[in-house]
């Protein structure tokens, strides 16, 4: 538990080191992302990212298993 803690707490830290750099990125706004507007309502329904979001998790985990 205590590495699994440890591991979080770095990878926090990188992230709000590198989070300058990550907004810049296209995340949430890709090509099959799905967008509503009217005039007193929005709504966003981010297919694509949510699928690459999951690919990569995926493949990180099953790096960190291996």
């Amino acid at each position: 538990m205590q590495k699994f803690l440890f591991g979080l707490a770095i990878a926090a830290l990188l992230l709000g080191l590198v989070w300058p750099w990550i907004g810049k990125l296209p995340i949430g706004r890709l090509p099959g992302d799905i967008v509503v507007e009217w005039e007193n309502f929005r709504f966003y329904l981010p297919i694509t990212s949510m699928l690459l979001a999951s690919f990569l998790i995926s493949v990180i985990l099953w790096l960190f298993r291996r």
